[in-house]
């Protein structure tokens, strides 16, 4: 089981935008697509969050913030059903 914070960097990588109205499951169908592209390894994630940390720290506070956001409720709402 991942940490909402994996799987918000997980969501942080995608081409989802915080502007979308994007449903829960289509959250988590865009977590589990990226996680496949990656080899299912996280930490690939990790360091691309990392490195947009570092070139452009303007944006990437506001994007991580509703990353985690948005994984809470996808996650929260999936083990609700």
């Amino acid at each position: 089981m991942m940490t909402t914070t994996e799987l918000a960097q997980v969501l942080f990588t995608t081409t989802l935008q915080p502007s979308d109205d994007v449903s829960p499951y289509r959250i988590r169908e865009a977590v589990d697509e990226r996680l496949c592209a990656c080899g299912g390894d996280p930490a690939w994630c990790a360091a691309f969050v990392a490195q947009e940390a570092g070139d452009h720290p303007e944006t990437y506070v506001a994007r991580m913030r509703w990353a985690l956001g948005a994984v809470a409720g996808a996650y929260d709402t999936a083990l609700a059903a």
